[in-house]
């Protein structure tokens, strides 16, 4: 769209996540004296052949001393295939996807008509048993710690049990407090073979606040299984949990095998009014569409350009953080990476099964896009100003009916807004 017809204001949407716990593919135990929440996360998981680099960015609420989070992997990790990954190349991928405003303004009905062309760190010893008789006691228990070492603010171990009981206990034996219902769901994944990766904050190396977010924690393996765990996730929730997933790929979309996804509600004429609430409005749009449960897509582009854009594109820097190795610097500004968006919701009453992908060659182009358009707040004199002003009416009411329609909201609270926003004379 030519820039003369209109001015375009694009707001990411920055706090789109439900208010309740959000998902997470593992699980929080918190040390037995303080409980622990997870309250928002964001994976990017970029995929290629069969690599996985899935980058997991996470807040948490509590007061323990320290704690650690629980992931099921399919094999033991190295330490070169662990890092942690700047908070702010995700937060990035999360705005350049996330769902936008777009706002056009309405040119004078009465004007003349123009036209336009187209590092490794060392753990410190602490008092406590040696690594030893930790070692010993864990293997009492019919668990094996394979792998012990440090990465940025976390003490990384990686454990494989023979049963979910043994490392129940061991965990507990640690000092940590496992949610309900974690021997039933770690059973799962041992009977599956997977390993368990246990990053745990040390917070005497990390600033110890009550709600913070933590350095994106990033993991590298091979596998043919193109999936993420979400079985222990639901032991921290409270009611329905949302996971943000954006994938990166070279060849087109990443699609759900195992649940539908549908395209999120987009495209459509908003009142004017939804700029200031923005937040909210997607928030209860989404409920409407999701409910309790639900799988949706909200961004599928070609990352070399967008329309409209919500953030600048990232750069070579950016990309290569996030496991993007085939991308040149010289080709950063022109990149061959697709990233689809997938939101979903979950509770523990929905989606038995973790969630599997497979990369698909499709590259047609969507996001969740709500429009807005400004009436002209000028004088109006010519006789075409008539019929403009009708048809605005008209819209005006189609947008506020539609509104109601997305979020449930009650039409007099809709018509309160609108009249707090639009003209008289559009009413």
């Amino acid at each position: 769209m030519h820039p003369g017809l209109s001015r375009i204001f694009l707001a990411a949407a920055l706090a789109l996540a439900a208010p309740a716990a959000q998902a997470f593919c593992g699980f929080y135990v918190a040390r037995a004296d303080g409980e622990l929440f997870n309250r928002a996360s964001t994976v990017v998981y970029t995929r290629v052949k069969d690599t996985s680099v899935i980058t997991m960015s996470s807040d948490y609420q509590g007061e323990p001393a320290d704690f650690a989070m629980i992931i099921p992997t399919p094999k033991v990790l190295n330490r070169n295939q662990v890092t942690t990954v700047p908070s702010e190349t995700v937060a990035h991928l999360d705005r350049y996807t996330a769902p936008r405003l777009v706002e056009y303004f309405d040119e004078d009905p009465c004007a003349p008509q123009v036209v336009y062309e187209m590092s490794p760190e060392v753990v410190e010893e602490g008092s406590g048993p040696t690594r030893k008789e930790r070692r010993d006691g864990a293997k009492a228990l019919g668990v094996t710690i394979e792998r012990e070492f440090a990465v940025g603010s976390y003490d990384i171990q990686m454990l494989s049990a023979r049963q979910s009981d043994g490392l129940a206990e061991f965990l507990r034996g640690e000092g940590y407090k496992l949610p309900e219902g974690a021997e039933g769901a770690l059973a799962g994944y041992i009977n599956g073979g997977m390993k368990f990766f246990v990053a745990k904050v040390n917070l005497a190396r990390h600033s110890a606040e009550a709600s913070q977010e933590l350095e994106p924690l990033q993991i590298r393996f091979r596998s043919k299984d193109f999936m993420l765990p979400i079985q222990l996730g639901k032991l921290n929730g409270d009611g329905p949990q949302d996971l943000i997933v954006m994938a990166l790929t070279r060849e087109g979309r990443v699609r759900l095998t195992n649940y539908m996804t549908k395209e999120i509600p987009s495209d459509v004429n908003v009142p004017v009014f939804v700029a200031q609430v923005f937040p909210q409005f997607y928030r209860a749009m989404f409920k409407t569409a999701a409910g309790s449960n639900g799988a949706f897509l909200e961004y599928a582009w070609d990352m070399s350009w967008c329309d409209p854009c919500a953030d600048d594109p990232l750069s070579h820097g950016e990309f290569k953080a996030l496991g993007v190795d085939w991308v040149r610097k010289a080709d950063a500004e022109v990149p061959d990476v697709y990233v689809t968006r997938l939101h979903i919701r979950y509770s523990q009453d929905s989606f038995f099964e973790d969630l599997k992908f497979a990369v698909t060659d499709e590259r047609e182009n969507f996001q969740g896009r709500y429009i807005l358009n400004h009436p002209f707040d000028g004088e109006i004199t010519c006789p075409e100003g008539k019929d403009y002003v009708a048809a605005t009416r008209a819209r005006i009411k189609e947008e506020a009916a539609l509104l109601r329609k997305l979020t449930g909201w009650s039409a007099a609270n809709i018509a309160s807004n609108i009249a707090k926003t639009v003209s008289r004379r559009y009413r």
